[in-house]
């Protein structure tokens, strides 16, 4: 059986990592409204800072997205 692992938003990642906006922001060395834009799909993070948040949240980047701005 494969197991297939369905896709992460970043939201649900940083609370993965247990972390808030600002905790994740800092640690990405970003201001939270970063975070907050990653979030609501205004703007996405780089592969360095999607590497970071794969690390903080043990999800592997395949596998987080961020959702399209509605």
């Amino acid at each position: 059986m494969i197991n297939i692992m369905p896709k992460i938003s970043i939201a649900a990642a940083r609370v993965n990592a247990n972390m808030n906006q600002r905790e994740m922001a800092e640690r990405l060395g970003v201001d939270v409204s970063t975070v907050c834009n990653w979030e609501k799909g205004k703007s996405e993070p780089n592969v360095s800072q999607l590497r970071i948040i794969s690390q903080l949240s043990g999800i592997p980047m395949d596998f987080i997205f961020v959702p399209e701005q509605s």
